[in-house]
Formats: structure tokens, C-alpha cells, sequence
């Protein structure tokens, strides 16, 4: 049965436990960064970040609000880095279809940065990363490795507050849900984000862009033609511009 990530920000206290648990387990290279005027560190994902917790300040009502999102990859249902993946070198994305695990395989190294470009840009959460060293795409793994050793991901293995949750997807919908309706008597405006979409779900408690621009994932706008085929990749594609 697939997998789920229950991300309970309600709790979070963005003491990056999670953050530092993914990168010591996955053993990724330290970034040279700097103080850029928050706590939040590094600036962005990156390929030796996997998992980063964003911190947002905001006023609301005249008072300041702090919002955590320790972002990460969602491993979507219908994974869009895959399909477009798919068109230009199948292999490089696959979906474990026991856990729904969405990963880079070692098959992304022979993409181009234009291939890169158009798998990260057909990502709504703004995901996908590439390591310009190995040219290998990077991003969060769900630990494959140890939850199909029974074990929980690392950052969910250090979460010292509740914040981070994983098990089979039914009981973390069903926890999300329960949740959700606890928090919603405090914060009304709080909701579940791309919950029948994503493996990872978050639990926002107010309104989504307070915690980051990527936070949940926007409906596509129609595509005309013309606007469809500029967007197809791959040899389909372009013969399909060709005839147009």
C-alpha cells in the first residue's frame, strides 16, 4: 500500500532537525552559505539540500506571525517530473509502485540542462534540483532505503514535536483530517494542501502564501494550441511543432 508524509506545521517549531537528519543520513556535502537577513539557511533547496525548513515573518492584524514549511519533495500520485521525464529518457524518474516513491535514478545524468529545465519547470512545487558537479538530479528520496527496511524516514525519525508523520496513506489521511478539524476551531482559515494529489501532506494554518509561493500547487491555466505544443518535449514534440 502506498506511503504518506503527514506534515503537521501547526507544530512545527523550525528547529531543523528534520533538515539536518536528511542531510547527515543521505550523507550530502555541506553548502558555503551566509546570513541573508533569516533564519532560514540555506536560501533555497539545492542538490545537497533535500529538505530545507522555510521561515516566513508576516503581520497580520498588527501583529507578527511566525510561518515554518520544511519543505520537500511531494511525491505526487501522478508525478509530472515523470511524465515529462518519460518523453525524453525513460528511466530517469520512476514510482515505486509498492511505496508511490517518486526517484532520480542515475539514468538523469545524460540529461542536458534544457531536458533539467523542463522536468523542473513541469514541477508545481518547484522541486527538482541538479547537481552541477555530476549533473545527477537531486531531491528527497522518501528514505527509500530505509522504509523498505522497515524503518521511518530520518527526518521523521528526529521530529521532536509531531510535526513529521509517515505511514500507510489511509491513517495519515485520516490523522491529516482529524487534525485538520482541531486546528480549523483556533485557525479557521487552516487546510490540508493537494491532499488526493500528493504523498506529502501538509497541514497549513492559515492562508497558503504565507509560507511559501510553491506551498501548494495552482491549477493549470488552459493551454491553446499553439501554447500546448511549445510545451511538449522530446522528438513527439518537436515533430508535432514541425506539423503545426
Amino acid at each position: 500500500m502506498p506511503k504518506s508524509f503527514f506534515i503537521d506545521t501547526s507544530k512545527c517549531t523550525a528547529c531543523r532537525g528534520c533538515q539536518l537528519a536528511c542531510k547527515e543520513w543521505n550523507a550530502l556535502d555541506a553548502n558555503a552559505t551566509k546570513q541573508v537577513g533569516t533564519h532560514q539557511n540555506p536560501p533555497d533547496l539545492n542538490a545537497n539540500n533535500y529538505k530545507l525548513v522555510r521561515f516566513n515573518e508576516h503581520v497580520i492584524d498588527g501583529k507578527v506571525r511566525w510561518f515554518f514549511f520544511p519543505d520537500q519533495c511531494r511525491h505526487c500520485l501522478t508525478p509530472p517530473c515523470k511524465i515529462v521525464a518519460d518523453s525524453i529518457k525513460e528511466g530517469a524518474i520512476t514510482q515505486d509502485e509498492k511505496t508511490g516513491a517518486v526517484l532520480f535514478t542515475a539514468e538523469t545524468k545524460g540529461l542536458t540542462k534544457d531536458d533539467f529545465q523542463s522536468i523542473r519547470e513541469s514541477c508545481p512545487y518547484d522541486i527538482p534540483r541538479r547537481n552541477e558537479a555530476t549533473g545527477l538530479m537531486a531531491k528527497c528520496t522518501m528514505c527509500f532505503e530505509r522504509i523498505t527496511n522497515g524503518m521511518l524516514p530520518a527526518c521523521v525519525k528526529v521530529c521532536p514535536t509531531g510535526t513529521m508523520n509517515f505511514g500507510e496513506r489511509e491513517a495519515m489521511l485520516e490523522l491529516a483530517n482529524k487534525r485538520l478539524a482541531e486546528v480549523k476551531k483556533t485557525f479557521p482559515r487552516a487546510s490540508l494542501a493537494n491532499p488526493d494529489d500528493v504523498s506529502v501532506i501538509f497541514l497549513l494554518q492559515d492562508d497558503p502564501k504565507y509560507y511559501h509561493s510553491s506551498a501548494v500547487a495552482e491549477a493549470p491555466a488552459p493551454l491553446d494550441r499553439k501554447a500546448f505544443l511549445a510545451k511538449l518535449v522530446g522528438p513527439f514534440g518537436r515533430l508535432a511543432r514541425e506539423l503545426s
